[in-house]
């Protein structure tokens, strides 16, 4: 007999029941998201969603309560049309949005008992989403969203998830570098001849930059919060809104796990890098910025070597840098893997209209030929958030 419950704090979940499962980036797991809980994102609830059986947790996932404006994920012309339209009527084109995963993860967060047979995972995952919809309805949720499924769980989604009426788009790549050489050099010589010279150029600044690893951000985390901010207005794409208590609280929260890389410029701060560790992978969750000093010094590759050099340095066999500049994450030999946003309206006209008109919401994932040269220096943040 399968039962559900619902939390409104991570906190009233047992950490050791929560770990025990099994989820794809074990990283972004009970630390990382109570950091992001305890952050205090503005316009952000938060919900945890259980099934068990026997008191025993067999599937588990965060879910997040917001207002989501239908432009946050449009580019171009329509973007401006919708914004100009809210500004005349302010919940125009705006719906009270439930999503399966967190805003600060690549994934939705779904985690299943390693117990649970392939044939078992569909109803225990339709359970989870019943008792998501049933969360998301109590608090006057319209829009239902499954948050960044990656393609190998696809098919998982495809028996749970579709009976119940939702329908995949196409969401941010998820990238990956595979650490499989043994130093730089090695690195180096996988690239193109255009790619090589143009980054041996780029990382001539090492000798003038101050590379700092740390966990305590406090006296800095203004100026971050400053980097971040402006990074934000830059994006085509925003949805939540970070604080200085996330990038203070997540290293806080993940001692050995999660650390900051910052960039000096003899006495002045010119970025930071959040990044998340494991036995064998780390992450890059957020890299800020200032825009003029950073692209002086060629930041974004810098920084992108500096992580390799670490993955190297402390044995890690995966570096996975987000979610963002496709062309210059290819170009640096990543590989991508597709994901997909399901989703799904209450109201069966409304549901019928969005699912229509879907792909005009879908994230660009369009990236140019790997093998051309990589550009101008890139100033795009490699975390999710700021580009959703």
């Amino acid at each position: 007999m399968l039962t559900t419950r619902v939390e409104t704090s991570l906190r009233a979940i047992d950490r050791a029941a929560w770990e025990a499962l099994e989820r794809p980036d074990p990283l972004e797991s009970y630390d990382y998201l109570l950091a992001v809980e305890e952050a205090g994102l503005p316009g952000f609830a938060w919900r945890y969603v259980l099934v068990e059986e026997g008191g025993e947790v067999l599937a588990a996932a965060p879910v997040f309560l917001t207002d989501y404006a239908l432009e946050t994920t449009l580019t171009g012309p329509g973007k401006s049309l919708l914004a100009g339209v809210r500004r005349l009527f302010p919940r125009a084109f705006k719906l009270r949005l439930a999503g399966m995963g967190s805003p600060c993860t690549g994934s939705p967060g779904l985690g299943l008992s390693p117990k649970l047979s392939a044939a078992e995972r569909p109803a225990a995952l339709a359970r989870l989403i019943e008792a998501f919809e049933a969360e998301a309805r109590a608090r006057v949720c319209g829009l239902f969203a499954l948050k960044d499924v990656e393609e190998p769980r696809r098919a998982l989604f495809d028996a749970a998830a579709r009976p119940a009426g939702y329908r995949p788009m196409a969401s941010l790549p998820i990238a990956s570098l595979t650490i499989d050489f043994p130093d730089l050099d090695a690195y180096f010589a996988r690239l193109s001849y255009t790619a090589r010279k143009d980054m041996r150029r780029k990382l001539r600044v090492l000798p003038k930059l101050r590379i700092e690893i740390r966990d305590d951000v406090a006296d800095v985390a203004d100026q971050l919060l400053a980097f971040y901010a402006a990074t934000r207005e830059r994006a085509d794409m925003a949805f939540e809104e970070l604080t200085a208590a996330y990038f203070e609280g997540v290293p806080k929260a993940m001692p050995g796990r999660a650390f900051w890389v910052l960039y000096w410029d003899g006495e002045t701060l010119v970025g930071g890098n959040l990044l998340l560790q494991d036995a064998s992978t780390l992450v890059d969750r957020y890299i800020l910025m200032d825009a003029e000093r950073g692209r002086a010094v060629n930041l974004y590759f810098v920084s992108w070597f500096t992580n390799v050099r670490l993955c190297l340095e402390r044995g890690l066999k995966l570096y996975q840098p987000g979610q963002a500049a496709y062309e210059n994450k290819l170009r640096l030999g990543c590989r991508l893997t597709r994901t997909s946003i399901w989703f799904r309206h209450r109201n069966p006209l409304v549901n019928a209209v969005m699912q229509l008109f879907a792909p005009l919401f879908a994230a660009d994932t369009s990236a140019s030929d790997p093998a051309q040269n990589v550009g101008a220096d890139a100033t795009e943040p490699r975390g999710p958030a700021t580009v959703r």
